[in-house]
């Protein structure tokens, strides 16, 4: 990664996004985070400069799950940095009920595709300003049980579910997130901005902190040495900094071995990809945030 690289990373003060944020700070780059906790970014910051005391970090405030929060972190970001040379959209959770935004969306359609997506067209002129920049999707190999795809109903669906069935709407995200990293890959073309989506593999981290077990849970899968997020971290930091990863565009790739994997259908196919995000954008001008 050249020098000084400018990196926006989200979800950065735990989980898979705070060790991505400790592997990048052993290196040339300056560090643009988001939180919703400023003691957790402090907590965060103080981390990162124990790791390497000349790291430049700088935090964005507000919740993810608000539309209008999206817009003006990714407004600031974009009026603070001319150019952007990576971004990382890894902020995500996994909730065991349903929860309605302010926006009137469900909660995890609206951090982990949503939020995504907004920030992301939000940024894209200081992201075609650095000549050459690296878009990075924490997808999941979850999006393989999504249930069935229903657009444009499923981006507005609020309907109650239980644990067992938030799974479906977990996997069915991630692969909204696949699916706009398609079309988003050829919305780029020709700028000099790459954009491709992983896999991280199973992590234990606080993504399922809602479960009551969740914490014996973890002690129990470290114990057996079962889901190290290191290496989810580790493939997140491969797609960010490699020079490999930055001559491919709208690909999707696995944690480990970091090679390309086919993802499920409707993955891939270009008119639903392309309806996806007009049925995306069509929200996003309803709630006057285009």
């Amino acid at each position: 990664m050249k020098k000084q690289s400018t990196v926006v990373l989200t979800g950065a003060t735990s989980g898979l996004g705070q060790l991505v944020a400790g592997e990048l700070a052993k290196r040339e780059v300056h560090l643009v985070l988001t939180a919703r906790s400023k003691s957790k970014a402090e907590e965060t910051k103080s981390m990162l400069k124990s790791i390497n005391p000349e790291v430049k970090v700088d935090f964005f405030y507000g919740n993810l799950a608000s539309m209008k929060d999206v817009k003006r972190i990714g407004d600031e970001i974009s009026n603070t940095y001319s150019s952007i040379d990576v971004l990382i959209n890894n902020a995500g959770l996994h909730a065991f009920e349903q929860r309605i935004t302010e926006d009137g969306f469900s909660e995890m359609i609206a951090v982990n595709y949503l939020a995504p997506c907004l920030l992301t067209h939000t940024l894209q002129q200081a992201l075609r300003n650095a000549g050459r920049a690296t878009v990075v999707n924490v997808a999941s190999e979850a999006s393989r049980n999504h249930g069935k795809l229903k657009l444009p109903e499923d981006l507005m669906d609020i309907s109650t579910f239980t644990a067992r069935e938030s799974s479906s709407l977990y996997g069915k995200t991630k692969l909204l997130d696949i699916m706009f990293t398609g079309e988003l890959a050829r919305m780029f073309l020709g700028t000099g901005v790459t954009v491709n989506a992983l896999n991280p593999g199973f992590n234990v981290t606080g993504l399922g902190r809602e479960l009551a077990f969740a914490s014996v849970l973890e002690r129990i899968l470290n114990f057996l040495h079962i889901g190290d997020p290191k290496r989810g971290a580790d493939i997140i930091v491969r797609l960010a900094t490699e020079s490999k990863y930055k001559e491919v565009t709208g690909g999707y790739f696995n944690v480990g071995n970091g090679k390309a994997i086919k993802p499920i259908y409707p993955c891939g196919d270009k008119e639903i990809e392309n309806k996806l995000w007009v049925y995306t954008e069509e929200i996003f001008k309803s709630k006057g945030l285009l």
